[in-house]
Protein backbone atom coordinates (compact mmCIF):
# COMPACT_ATOMS: atom_id res chain seq x y z
CA UNK A 1 0.00 0.00 0.00
CA UNK A 2 1.62 3.43 -1.29
CA UNK A 3 1.51 6.55 0.36
CA UNK A 4 -0.54 9.14 -1.40
CA UNK A 5 -2.97 12.46 -0.63
CA UNK A 6 -5.89 11.74 1.24
CA UNK A 7 -8.61 14.24 2.98
CA UNK A 8 -9.22 13.81 6.21
CA UNK A 9 -12.13 15.03 8.50
CA UNK A 10 -11.87 16.53 12.05
CA UNK A 11 -15.01 15.07 13.95
CA UNK A 12 -14.17 17.69 16.81
CA UNK A 13 -14.91 20.41 14.41
CA UNK A 14 -17.32 18.85 12.20
CA UNK A 15 -20.96 19.59 12.91
CA UNK A 16 -22.29 17.62 10.18
CA UNK A 17 -24.21 20.06 8.27
CA UNK A 18 -23.68 18.68 5.30
CA UNK A 19 -22.27 21.48 2.84
CA UNK A 20 -19.24 19.00 1.84
CA UNK A 21 -21.21 16.60 0.63
CA UNK A 22 -22.34 18.26 -3.03
CA UNK A 23 -19.03 19.18 -3.48
CA UNK A 24 -17.22 15.73 -3.92
CA UNK A 25 -17.80 14.20 -6.94
CA UNK A 26 -16.73 10.83 -6.01
CA UNK A 27 -19.74 10.61 -3.18
CA UNK A 28 -16.86 9.23 -0.90
CA UNK A 29 -18.36 11.31 2.26
CA UNK A 30 -21.67 10.59 3.99
CA UNK A 31 -23.44 12.11 7.09
CA UNK A 32 -23.13 9.50 9.51
CA UNK A 33 -24.36 9.79 13.34
CA UNK A 34 -24.36 13.82 12.39
CA UNK A 35 -20.74 13.74 11.53
CA UNK A 36 -19.02 13.81 7.92
CA UNK A 37 -17.13 10.37 7.15
CA UNK A 38 -15.19 9.17 5.00
CA UNK A 39 -17.04 6.03 3.53
CA UNK A 40 -13.84 4.61 1.38
CA UNK A 41 -10.23 5.42 0.64
CA UNK A 42 -10.84 3.72 -2.41
CA UNK A 43 -13.06 6.79 -3.48
CA UNK A 44 -11.47 9.53 -1.96
CA UNK A 45 -9.21 11.49 -5.06
CA UNK A 46 -7.12 13.70 -2.84
CA UNK A 47 -7.85 16.74 -4.92
CA UNK A 48 -9.67 18.54 -1.99
CA UNK A 49 -12.75 19.85 -4.14
CA UNK A 50 -14.58 19.33 -0.53
CA UNK A 51 -12.18 20.90 1.32
CA UNK A 52 -13.06 24.79 0.33
CA UNK A 53 -17.16 24.33 1.07
CA UNK A 54 -16.70 23.21 4.83
CA UNK A 55 -17.44 26.20 7.16
CA UNK A 56 -15.76 24.48 10.27
CA UNK A 57 -12.71 23.77 8.41
CA UNK A 58 -12.78 20.19 9.52
CA UNK A 59 -11.57 18.55 6.01
CA UNK A 60 -8.11 19.33 5.37
CA UNK A 61 -5.80 16.73 2.85
CA UNK A 62 -2.84 14.29 4.77
CA UNK A 63 -0.61 11.76 3.40
CA UNK A 64 -0.64 8.68 4.54
CA UNK A 65 -0.88 4.77 3.40
CA UNK A 66 -4.35 4.43 1.64
CA UNK A 67 -5.46 2.20 -1.37
CA UNK A 68 -4.75 3.25 -4.92
CA UNK A 69 -8.19 5.88 -6.01
CA UNK A 70 -9.81 3.72 -8.43
CA UNK A 71 -9.99 5.82 -11.90
CA UNK A 72 -11.59 3.55 -13.56
CA UNK A 73 -14.30 3.71 -11.41
CA UNK A 74 -14.82 7.46 -11.97
CA UNK A 75 -14.77 6.97 -15.71
CA UNK A 76 -17.52 4.94 -16.16
CA UNK A 77 -19.55 6.69 -13.62
CA UNK A 78 -19.66 3.67 -10.93
CA UNK A 79 -18.40 5.14 -7.92
CA UNK A 80 -20.68 8.21 -7.36
CA UNK A 81 -24.40 6.60 -6.54
CA UNK A 82 -25.46 10.05 -8.21
CA UNK A 83 -24.04 9.39 -11.05
CA UNK A 84 -23.59 5.72 -11.95
CA UNK A 85 -25.48 4.95 -14.89
CA UNK A 86 -28.68 2.60 -14.69
CA UNK A 87 -30.87 1.63 -17.89
CA UNK A 88 -34.49 2.34 -15.82
CA UNK A 89 -36.13 1.83 -19.13
CA UNK A 90 -39.60 0.01 -19.24
CA UNK A 91 -41.18 -2.42 -21.42
CA UNK A 92 -43.21 -1.30 -24.44
CA UNK A 93 -46.40 -2.69 -22.88
CA UNK A 94 -45.85 -0.87 -19.41
CA UNK A 95 -45.07 2.30 -21.24
CA UNK A 96 -48.31 2.40 -22.92
CA UNK A 97 -50.67 1.51 -19.85
CA UNK A 98 -48.46 4.84 -18.28
CA UNK A 99 -49.33 6.87 -21.31
CA UNK A 100 -53.17 5.70 -21.01
CA UNK A 101 -53.76 7.27 -17.60
CA UNK A 102 -53.71 10.98 -17.87
CA UNK A 103 -52.83 13.00 -15.01
CA UNK A 104 -53.71 17.06 -14.22
CA UNK A 105 -50.65 19.36 -13.43
CA UNK A 106 -50.91 20.61 -9.69
CA UNK A 107 -48.65 23.34 -10.24
CA UNK A 108 -49.77 26.47 -8.62
CA UNK A 109 -47.16 29.05 -8.92
CA UNK A 110 -44.50 29.62 -11.30
CA UNK A 111 -41.08 30.33 -11.26
CA UNK A 112 -40.15 27.39 -9.44
CA UNK A 113 -36.79 27.44 -9.44
CA UNK A 114 -35.30 28.72 -5.89
CA UNK A 115 -32.72 31.37 -7.73
CA UNK A 116 -35.82 32.80 -9.43
CA UNK A 117 -38.55 32.57 -7.03
CA UNK A 118 -39.29 36.58 -5.29
CA UNK A 119 -38.92 36.29 -1.68
CA UNK A 120 -41.95 38.63 -1.41
CA UNK A 121 -44.01 36.31 -3.36
CA UNK A 122 -48.04 36.21 -2.73
CA UNK A 123 -48.20 32.32 -2.97
CA UNK A 124 -45.88 32.22 0.06
CA UNK A 125 -48.63 33.25 3.20
CA UNK A 126 -49.69 30.63 4.74
CA UNK A 127 -48.31 28.25 2.52
CA UNK A 128 -47.25 24.34 2.54
CA UNK A 129 -43.78 24.47 0.60
CA UNK A 130 -42.05 21.78 -1.10
CA UNK A 131 -38.92 21.71 -1.77
CA UNK A 132 -37.93 19.00 -4.59
CA UNK A 133 -34.07 17.85 -5.86
CA UNK A 134 -33.95 18.58 -9.27
CA UNK A 135 -34.63 15.09 -10.42
CA UNK A 136 -37.45 13.67 -8.28
CA UNK A 137 -40.45 15.36 -10.48
CA UNK A 138 -38.62 13.37 -13.28
CA UNK A 139 -37.86 10.11 -11.15
CA UNK A 140 -41.06 9.63 -9.51
CA UNK A 141 -44.02 9.39 -11.99
CA UNK A 142 -46.96 10.48 -9.32
CA UNK A 143 -45.23 13.81 -8.18
CA UNK A 144 -48.65 15.80 -8.90
CA UNK A 145 -50.77 13.75 -7.00
CA UNK A 146 -48.67 12.58 -3.78
CA UNK A 147 -46.25 15.64 -3.43
CA UNK A 148 -47.25 18.52 -5.09
CA UNK A 149 -50.87 18.71 -4.58
CA UNK A 150 -51.68 21.88 -2.55
CA UNK A 151 -48.13 23.03 -1.96
CA UNK A 152 -46.02 25.64 -3.04
CA UNK A 153 -43.21 24.21 -5.18
CA UNK A 154 -39.43 25.54 -5.02
CA UNK A 155 -36.60 23.12 -7.05
CA UNK A 156 -32.87 22.93 -6.67
CA UNK A 157 -30.26 21.14 -6.81
CA UNK A 158 -27.63 20.45 -4.00
CA UNK A 159 -24.75 19.27 -5.91
CA UNK A 160 -25.06 21.18 -8.93
CA UNK A 161 -25.65 24.93 -7.33
CA UNK A 162 -24.09 27.41 -4.48
CA UNK A 163 -26.04 25.42 -1.25
CA UNK A 164 -24.72 29.05 0.42
CA UNK A 165 -27.41 31.00 -1.59
CA UNK A 166 -29.94 28.29 -0.93
CA UNK A 167 -29.94 28.66 2.51
CA UNK A 168 -30.22 32.49 2.42
CA UNK A 169 -32.81 32.48 0.30
CA UNK A 170 -35.09 30.22 2.66
CA UNK A 171 -33.80 32.05 5.50
CA UNK A 172 -35.87 35.32 3.95
CA UNK A 173 -38.38 33.22 2.62
CA UNK A 174 -39.10 31.47 6.29
CA UNK A 175 -38.54 35.10 8.00
CA UNK A 176 -40.58 36.74 5.80
CA UNK A 177 -44.01 34.78 5.34
CA UNK A 178 -46.16 32.20 7.20
CA UNK A 179 -45.15 28.92 6.15
CA UNK A 180 -47.10 26.39 7.76
CA UNK A 181 -44.95 23.45 6.22
CA UNK A 182 -42.15 22.18 4.74
CA UNK A 183 -41.73 19.06 2.87
CA UNK A 184 -38.25 17.81 1.59
CA UNK A 185 -38.43 15.54 -1.54
CA UNK A 186 -35.02 13.94 -2.68
CA UNK A 187 -33.43 10.77 -4.04
CA UNK A 188 -31.64 8.51 -2.30
CA UNK A 189 -27.79 9.33 -3.45
CA UNK A 190 -25.98 10.81 -0.77
CA UNK A 191 -25.31 14.37 -2.60
CA UNK A 192 -29.32 15.12 -2.68
CA UNK A 193 -29.49 14.96 1.13
CA UNK A 194 -26.95 17.89 1.27
CA UNK A 195 -29.75 20.18 0.56
CA UNK A 196 -31.39 18.75 3.94
CA UNK A 197 -29.08 20.46 6.97
CA UNK A 198 -29.43 24.02 4.54
CA UNK A 199 -33.12 23.69 4.96
CA UNK A 200 -33.12 23.04 8.78
CA UNK A 201 -30.27 25.64 9.36
CA UNK A 202 -32.44 27.95 7.13
CA UNK A 203 -35.32 27.59 9.55
CA UNK A 204 -33.22 27.84 12.38
CA UNK A 205 -31.79 30.95 11.28
CA UNK A 206 -35.49 32.68 10.62
CA UNK A 207 -36.05 31.82 14.39
CA UNK A 208 -39.52 30.41 13.68
CA UNK A 209 -40.75 26.74 14.28
CA UNK A 210 -41.34 25.55 10.89
CA UNK A 211 -42.40 21.66 10.60
CA UNK A 212 -40.14 20.00 8.46
CA UNK A 213 -40.93 16.26 6.65
CA UNK A 214 -38.52 14.50 4.13
CA UNK A 215 -39.44 12.24 1.74
CA UNK A 216 -37.39 10.16 0.08
CA UNK A 217 -37.23 8.34 -3.25
CA UNK A 218 -35.26 5.68 -5.42
CA UNK A 219 -33.77 6.12 -8.63
CA UNK A 220 -36.06 3.49 -9.64
CA UNK A 221 -38.72 6.24 -9.00
CA UNK A 222 -40.41 4.53 -5.97
CA UNK A 223 -41.12 5.97 -2.95
CA UNK A 224 -38.63 4.62 0.31
CA UNK A 225 -40.26 6.79 2.70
Amino acid sequence: MAKRKIISIDEKKCNGCGLCLPNCPEGAIQIINHKARLISDLFCDGLGACIGHCPQGAITIEEREAVAFDHSGITAGATCPGSRSVDLRKTREAKSALLSQRQESELGQWPVQLRLVPVHAPYFEDAQLLIAADCVPFAYANFHQDLLKNKILLVGCPKLDDVSFYEDKLKQIFTDNNIKSITYAHMEVPCCLGLLPVIAGAITSSGKSIPLEEITISIKGEKIK
